[in-house]
């Protein structure tokens, strides 16, 4: 890159000039196409594509343009701190959660993987929330009370189920630990928020 503020890594130099090319091939254009689409020569792009020209910033706004995409997104760093989610355990009285997705999570999506203690038959509090939980048993057995009804959900099950039912989740007999998705309404009211309480939140 020739211009102020721009990134002068060799290797993220590499990356623009491969998202270039990717960008193009995956939309299915040719080098003359692109050219012809950011007011470039064909043999000008086909040598900033192979590492034969530097590319200056008055190239870069055109091609990004006809792209569909933006200069920040083309020069974005490679950082491995993006995808390498290393989660803290959050505590409550008998469970434990993962959060394993982040606060920008796609259309408010929480991941987590929670470790439930067993507590006796009908002892937890059944909750009704606008939306659906999903979760899949990684190990033991999870009791799921869904209105009336008793569903015990063996390991590498999974269930869905509109929490407008009330229900309520437990271990049955042994811990039990499960990965689970929630909407925005299911982690407010099953996710802890802040530090740990002394009691299960009602």
């Amino acid at each position: 890159m020739t211009q102020e503020n721009m990134p002068s890594s060799v290797d993220l130099d590499v990356v623009v000039r491969q998202r270039i090319r990717s960008l193009r091939l995956a939309r299915g254009w040719s080098l003359d196409t692109l050219a012809a689409r950011c007011f470039l020569s064909p043999s000008t792009l086909s040598r900033l594509e192979t590492g034969h020209r530097r590319i200056a910033l008055d190239q870069l706004v055109p091609i990004a343009r006809a792209l569909g995409t933006s200069i920040d997104q083309l020069v974005e760093p490679i950082d491995d701190t993006d995808v390498v989610i290393r989660p803290e355990p959050q505590q409550w009285p008998g469970r434990t959660t993962w959060i394993l997705s982040r606060d920008r999570a796609v259309n408010g999506v929480t991941v987590a993987k929670m470790r439930i203690d067993p507590t006796p038959p009908g002892s937890d509090e059944l909750r009704v929330h606008p939306g659906h939980d999903w979760f899949t048993v990684l190990s033991g057995t999870l009791r799921l009370r869904l209105g009336e009804r008793t569903i015990f959900v063996e390991t590498g099950d999974a269930a869905e189920f509109s929490t407008m039912v009330p229900h309520c989740l437990s271990a049955h007999e042994a811990t039990t630990e499960i990965l689970t998705i929630f909407d925005r309404e299911g982690e407010r009211v099953h996710l802890p928020a802040g530090p740990t309480p002394d009691v299960e939140p009602s």
